[in-house]
């Protein structure tokens, strides 16, 4: 799953990554070490721009909230619950299936965290059941330094009970993809513990490599066989982890000091 991820590049910085035309003051958000469900986001997509004449596509960084909720929800209230669409079904899914043929989008990261959890623990998580409290923090990110781009979903939902001219009378959310764990190993991996991202957890976040954004982010796009094989998993071994402080979990904890690696994991905790 991906449930606290890293994103602290410049809004310009990403605009050179993703080759983005169009963004607004209003939608930077500033870096954020500790990014949690429900929390504003960044994310790239491609949309004609609103009330334009040119009804082509532009490139746009955007704002957007972290947990999806569909256009058809009577309240936004599940949407904290839907921060992630598992790529295996996500056609399929009522939730995601009508975003995945016409609303996706990237979301930017410098990397995600994971606790790794016991084995018992994990095969609690694999079949769905609560599991016990999560244990010691890992840091996953491209070993390149590249950026982390995860494949995304975006929905509108309109406030019946206010205005349409209200500034909150429409929502746009977001929902990450998830895909099997890599069982190979890591191409840097820390000297001890974890040796493979399916050690730490069975789900993480699928990356599109740069080869895929545009299709990924194409509207014209609305096959679903032929989105679904966008949606194959990147060559592995791209990847290090590392594990880093528990203080990122708890979410009133931000800075780049989250990020900092640990000689050993900390006391008292797997690994």
């Amino acid at each position: 799953m991906c449930g606290r991820y890293a994103a602290s590049r410049r809004p310009e910085d990403l605009a050179g990554i993703f080759e983005v035309e169009k963004w607004e003051p209003e939608e930077i958000l500033e870096p954020d070490y500790n990014v949690a469900p429900t929390k504003e986001v960044h994310a790239v997509l491609d949309r004609p721009l609103k009330d334009a004449a040119d009804p082509r596509p532009v490139r746009q960084l955007r704002k957007l909230k972290w947990g999806l909720v569909p256009s058809w929800a009577k309240s936004p209230e599940g949407g904290a619950r839907m921060i992630n669409a598992r790529a295996e079904t996500v056609h399929e899914k009522p939730s995601y299936r009508r975003a995945f043929t016409s609303r996706r989008c990237i979301l930017p990261a410098d990397g995600y965290y994971e606790w790794v959890t016991g084995t018992e623990e994990r095969e609690l998580e694999v079949e769905g059941r609560r599991k016990r409290p999560r244990k010691q923090p890992y840091f996953v990110t491209p070993a390149d330094g590249s950026v982390f781009a995860m494949a995304g979903l975006y929905e509108f939902w309109r406030d019946r009970t206010l205005p349409e001219d209200h500034p909150r009378a429409w929502w746009v959310t977001c929902s990450v993809i998830t895909t099997e764990a890599e069982k190979t190993p890591l191409a840097v991996a820390p000297a001890e513990g974890p040796r493979s991202l399916a050690d730490i957890h069975p789900r993480m976040p699928l990356m599109l490599t740069p080869d895929r954004w545009d299709a990924w982010l194409d509207p014209a796009r609305t096959d679903a066989d032929d989105l679904r094989e966008l949606l194959a998993p990147p060559a592995p071994g791209r990847m290090r982890a590392y594990p880093v402080s528990t203080a990122v979990s708890s979410v009133r904890n931000n800075g780049p000091e989250l990020l900092k690696e640990l000689a050993a994991p900390e006391e008292g905790t797997l690994f």
